[in-house]
C-alpha cells in the first residue's frame, strides 16, 4: 500500500505541472494557429492571383491559338483560289483558240458539232469553278476589267465606250484573272 500511496502522490504531484503544461501548449498552440490564419490571407491572396495570372494566360493562348487557327484557314483557301486562278489563266488561251477554230469554215457537219459539244463542255466546267466572262462590248471602259490596245472613232458610240473585245477577259468570284483586251471608242 504504500508503493499505491507513493504513486498517488507523485500523480498528485505530478496533476498540477502537467495541467499547467497542457495549458501553456494550448496557449503555443492558440498563437500558432493565430499566426498561420494572419498568413493565410495572404498566402491566399498570392495563390489567388496566380490563379488569375494562370487564368489569364490560358485565355490568351486560347485567343491566340483561335486567331492562329482562323489565319491559317484563311491563308489555306487564298492559296486555293491563286492556284486556281493560274490553272484557269493557263486553260484562257487553249480556250481561246479554241473558240477561233469554232469560227473557221468545217466540210465536216459531224466534226463541227463534236468541236461545238466540246467547246460547251469547257465552257460549262469553267462556270462550275465560279469562272465568268467579264462583259465589255458596248460597256464604258473600266480599267480595272478591261485593257485598252487602240482607239477608234464611232460616231455611234459614246466617249469612253468599249467599241470592240479583240480578247475576252475572265473573272474568278470577282477577281480579274485576265482583263478583256479592247478597243475604246472616242477617248
Amino acid at each position: 500500500m504504500i508503493l499505491k500511496v507513493g504513486k498517488k502522490e507523485k500523480e498528485n504531484q505530478a496533476a498540477p505541472e502537467e495541467a499547467v503544461l497542457e495549458q501553456e501548449t494550448a496557449e503555443a498552440a492558440e498563437t500558432e494557429e493565430a499566426a498561420p490564419e494572419e498568413q493565410k490571407p495572404s498566402e491566399l491572396e498570392e495563390l489567388q492571383k496566380a490563379n488569375a495570372d494562370l487564368s489569364d494566360k490560358l485565355l490568351r493562348q486560347m485567343a491566340e491559338f483561335d486567331n492562329f487557327r482562323k489565319r491559317t484557314a484563311r491563308e489555306k483557301e487564298e492559296i486555293g483560289v491563286v492556284a486556281k486562278s493560274k490553272c484557269i489563266a493557263e486553260l484562257l488561251p487553249v480556250l481561246d483558240n479554241f473558240e477561233r477554230a469554232m469560227m473557221t469554215e468545217c466540210a465536216d457537219a459531224e466534226f463541227k458539232k463534236g468541236m461545238e459539244m466540246i467547246f460547251k463542255s469547257m465552257n460549262d466546267a469553267l462556270k462550275k469553278l465560279g469562272v465568268e466572262e467579264i462583259e465589255a462590248e458596248g460597256q464604258p471602259f473600266d480599267p480595272d476589267f478591261h485593257y485598252a490596245v487602240s482607239t477608234v472613232e464611232n460616231e455611234e458610240l459614246g466617249s469612253n465606250v468599249v467599241a470592240s473585245v479583240l480578247q475576252k477577259g475572265y473573272q474568278l468570284n470577282g477577281k480579274v484573272i485576265r482583263h478583256a483586251m479592247v478597243a475604246v471608242a472616242n477617248p
